[in-house]
């Protein structure tokens, strides 16, 4: 896959953290900004794949998707979230129609 170069501006005590956690972890500093971007990324998913399902604004599988996991996935974190499942017969008709549509025969 292609990359591109993505530059951010810190204060020094950011950068130290980043040099000292660098060499901890036994990588250089682009290795570890690579690791922390990919982390926060996947945990902003999450939150707001969370905040989004919460306010009712998504549907369970549209959440899932939002963050990037399974629909399964999303639910066996839910508790931990403080999320109550809000799931009707046309959520779970949609949803079954996607799988079926997804099947190869």
């Amino acid at each position: 896959m292609p990359t591109v170069t993505v530059s951010a501006r810190v204060d020094e005590e950011q950068a130290s953290l980043i040099e000292a956690l660098a060499e901890e972890e036994g990588c250089d500093r682009s290795t570890l900004m690579k690791t922390l971007l990919r982390r926060g990324i996947s945990d902003l998913r999450l939150e707001t794949a969370v905040r989004s399902y919460a306010k009712g604004e998504v549907t369970l599988s549209r959440a899932a998707e939002k963050a990037g996991l399974s629909i399964w996935d999303f639910i066996a974190l839910m508790p931990g979230k403080n999320l109550a499942l809000n799931y009707d017969l046309e959520e779970f008709e949609n949803d079954l129609r996607s799988i079926e549509s997804h099947q190869e025969f």
